[in-house]
């Protein structure tokens, strides 16, 4: 008899709120495991949640304090959820993002089970300067000292924390969130037609490279206009920078919750850009394989490991190189499309397998 068990998730902003990759793996992951009858509890931001039910589709929920800042936000937070999670009755423990590795200590005293998911390089990210660099480090240095296992979300940085820190993972990705159906009323929204912008979906920090893609197609031969999805949830200079670029050419959306309107963005776009720097396996980057897309991706080991098996265009990080990339990609549409016809999303990225793999990997340890 398979033994049902008591699953805690902390590091998230909570559920049902959907802001992130973290937010995303929380709801599909929380919401499959209940149907198998698993007992799951989400620890969740109280500020972010004016209605605080204490199940949603069979999900506890739990509302700790926090301190929405970009930096203290998620600590305080995870501090207080660590706190009541070392007294309850949970028999596994997933955490999510490497901030929460000094918390580690508290759930080993307790001999609480315990694996985290990495996600990506977030002491190199730019929005982390100086101190909130050197947390990330610290973080990620007591997360493998502190919690029993690592999940990476792709091969590639399982290699990084193989060489940096001496520690195995398991390898773990996330999965598509497009729908079968698409909203069209988004484009006559934005006024946008189909198959005459490039997308770029993505919050704006300087290591997505969402201004280097507008620059390079403002250099480019491109007549096309770009639609960029999302934004930040609070006052940021890099931000609004981007932002002023709005024109006819340069359409900002701001976030996208609808996953209708946000599946027929990327079914209509002309090519998807891809300038996310310091992840692994991005979500967005799924999305547009789901829908296969045309996509142009800078070139990391990351979006390499991603595109193996599509024929994709690189671009270094410079504008020339992206203007080049948008001429040539321009030139050569047709094949590109002829060549991809057939590319279909690997079940690794599918949410019914990633919540067996996360499923096994709990009855491993509890």
């Amino acid at each position: 008899m398979n033994k049902k068990l008591k699953i805690a998730i902390i590091g998230s902003r909570g559920y049902p709120y959907v802001y992130s990759g973290y937010e995303t793996l929380v709801k599909e992951l929380s919401e499959r495991l209940v149907k198998k009858g698993h007992n799951i509890t989400v620890y969740c931001h109280r500020s972010l949640f004016k209605h605080r039910p204490q199940n949603i589709n069979g999900v506890d929920l739990i509302y700790t304090p926090s301190v929405e800042t970009k930096f203290l936000s998620q600590i305080v937070n995870s501090f207080f959820s660590f706190i009541h999670v070392c007294f309850s009755k949970s028999d596994v423990v997933l955490i999510v993002n490497t901030s929460n590795g000094p918390f580690g200590i508290l759930t080993r005293l307790f001999k609480k089970k315990t694996c985290i998911n990495v996600d990506g390089l977030e002491w190199l990210r730019p929005k982390w300067k100086g101190l909130g660099s050197m947390y990330f480090k610290i973080g990620t240095k007591l997360s493998v000292l502190f919690f029993d296992k690592l999940i990476t979300d792709c091969n590639e940085m399982k290699k990084v924390y193989l060489k940096k820190y001496r520690c195995n993972s398991t390898v773990i990705s996330y999965g598509s969130t497009m729908t079968n159906f698409g909203d069209n009323d988004i484009l006559k929204k934005h006024k946008i037609i189909s198959k005459k912008y490039y997308l770029i979906v993505g919050r704006l920090i300087p290591d997505n490279n969402s201004h280097l893609i507008i620059d390079g197609l403002l250099l480019s031969d491109s007549t096309m206009q770009i639609v960029v999805v999302g934004d930040v949830p609070y006052e940021d200079k890099y931000a609004t920078m981007i932002k002023e670029n709005a024109s006819k050419k340069i359409i900002f959306t701001g976030y996208v919750n609808c996953q209708k309107e946000l599946t027929a963005l990327y079914k209509n776009c002309f090519a998807y850009f891809h300038g996310h720097e310091f992840g692994g396996t991005n979500p967005t980057m799924i999305n547009a394989l789901d829908i296969n897309c045309s996509i142009i991706a800078l070139d990391t080991p990351f979006n390499r490991e991603m595109l193996l098996n599509k024929e994709a265009i690189y671009f270094k990080k410079n504008s020339n190189s992206l203007k080049s990339a948008i001429n040539f990609f321009e030139k050569n549409y047709h094949i590109f499309e002829n060549n991809n016809k057939d590319y279909k999303l690997s079940k690794i990225y599918e949410w019914d397998y990633i919540a067996n793999q996360y499923l096994k990997l709990f009855k491993k340890i509890s």
